[in-house]
């Protein structure tokens, strides 16, 4: 059985509009490169028409992808106040050696999640060491090139973003 998709209401807002924009202008673009692609003749020989297809074929897949989480998402209370680091959550943490710059993620399901956005999933390893856990405790990160420590600073509901 397929899992839940856990999202935070603007996940959801996200995932909705980027497939009605793959419907709608995606899937349009696509047929007009194949279209353009088919003007150019023999089709054994058609790179461009085969470039075409496979771009059609990524963007069938990521709107069945998109449909899938959709149907099987799960939405999380944007604004639960909570001493303890859950999805949602908006936290501020450090290294405990070293230097003391403080980094801001928010923890989300592994659907919504963008570290350049600083959105981390709860299936990374950051995001498993963070659950559960308050301002003040220490937490241990195991990653291919090491562990880092650190201290997590302060916890918020994340309902801004």
């Amino acid at each position: 059985m397929p899992r839940d998709v856990l999202l935070t209401s603007e996940g959801l807002r996200e995932l909705q509009e980027e497939l009605e924009r793959l419907r709608s202008v995606g899937r349009k673009e696509a047929a007009e490169k194949i279209k353009t692609a088919l003007s150019f003749g023999d089709l054994s020989e058609n790179s461009e028409y085969d470039e075409a297809k496979s771009e059609q074929g990524k963007l069938e897949s990521r709107i069945i992808e998109l449909e899938s989480m959709l149907r099987r998402a799960k939405i999380l209370e944007d604004n639960v106040e909570s001493e303890v680091i859950q999805i949602g959550s908006k936290i501020k943490i450090k290294k405990a050696a070293g230097d003391s710059v403080e980094r801001e993620f928010r923890i989300t399901g592994f659907a919504q999640a963008s570290p350049e956005d600083g959105r981390i999933s709860d299936e990374s390893p950051l995001g498993k060491a963070l659950l559960g856990k308050r301002v003040g405790e220490k937490v241990i990160v195991e990653a291919p090139i090491g562990s880092t420590e650190y201290i997590i600073v302060d916890i918020s509901s994340g309902a801004n973003k």
